[in-house]
C-alpha cells in the first residue's frame, strides 16, 4: 500500500481510534479495521469493474462508498436519493477541479 492509501485506511476504517491497553484488543480492533477497509476496497473494485465511469465523473474511491454506507446503514439521515444525488454531485465537482488543476499545470511554465 502506499502513503496515500496508508493515511486513508487509518482514517476511513477506525484503524487510528483505538487506545492500546492489551494486545488481545488492539489485535481484535485491528482485524476488524483491516476487514471494513477491505470490504471497501472490493466494493470499489467491484463498481469499477461493473460500471464504466463516464467522462465527467471521477471513480468511486473508498471514501466516496464509506460515506453513503455509514449514513444509509449506520445512521440514517437523508434518504437514499438525496445520498445519490449528493455522491454525484461531488465526484463531478472533483473530476472538474481535476480538469482545472491538470490544464492549469499544463499552462505553467517549465
Amino acid at each position: 500500500m502506499g502513503a496515500a492509501t496508508d493515511k486513508s485506511g487509518k482514517g476511513l476504517a477506525g484503524l487510528d481510534e483505538h487506545q492500546l491497553r492489551r494486545y488481545a484488543s488492539w489485535f481484535r480492533w485491528v482485524t476488524l479495521a483491516m476487514l471494513a477497509y477491505a470490504f471497501l476496497a472490493v466494493v470499489r473494485a467491484d463498481e469499477g469493474a461493473r460500471h464504466p465511469v463516464p467522462d465527467d465523473l471521477i471513480p468511486f474511491s473508498c471514501s466516496e462508498i464509506a460515506r453513503p454506507f455509514i449514513t444509509l446503514i449506520a445512521q440514517r439521515i437523508h434518504d437514499t436519493a438525496h445520498r445519490l444525488r449528493w455522491s454525484h454531485w461531488r465526484r463531478r465537482d472533483q473530476a472538474r477541479s481535476r480538469a482545472s488543476h491538470y490544464r492549469h499545470q499544463a499552462a505553467a511554465p517549465a
